[in-house]
Order: structure tokens, then sequence, then C-alpha cells
């Protein structure tokens, strides 16, 4: 399966709450390549590779976890890098 990359800004109340390394753990758990930051206007930015299906479950799931409110997510396909791993910057 092809694999694509997305560069999504999540917004609401998604700092100070574990969202980071719910979004590692996740990532990892369905073979996601990227990474996840925290910005100074109090969304969190992050970048994921992998197939549509598990990216879609990826943010399924960030979206329903139990402390974050994601509000809305501004999504931008990207060109793939490939890579080997998630981390938190």
């Amino acid at each position: 399966m092809d694999k694509i990359r997305k560069h999504m800004i999540f917004h609401g109340d998604v700092q100070g709450v574990g969202f980071r390394w719910n979004a590692k753990y996740t990532a990892q758990h369905y073979g996601i390549t990227g990474w996840v930051k925290n910005q100074y206007n109090g969304t969190v930015e992050m970048e994921a590779e992998g197939s549509p299906a598990d990216l879609a479950a990826l943010v399924e799931e960030l979206k329903n976890a139990r402390w974050v409110h994601v509000e809305h997510i501004d999504e931008t396909n990207i060109p793939t890098e490939g890579g080997y791993g998630f981390e938190i910057r």
C-alpha cells in the first residue's frame, strides 16, 4: 500500500494533556513515522507518514483521547520522506 505524509495542526485543548506522548505511542503502534511538537500559540504541530488507513486511525484515536479536546485540524498533504520512527520535538 502506498504511503502518504500529512502536516497537521491540532487546535483546541491539546497542550498539557499528554497529547504528544499519546501521539508518539499511537503512531508507533500503527507503524507511522514523523514527529510532533507544541507550538507557542497553544496548538500542536505534527507530520505523520503511513498508509491512509493508519493515519486516519491515528487521528481518530487522538481526537477521542480521554483528556484532549480537538476543536479542528488543519491538514495538508506533503511529499513523503520515509523515516524510521516517530519523535517528540
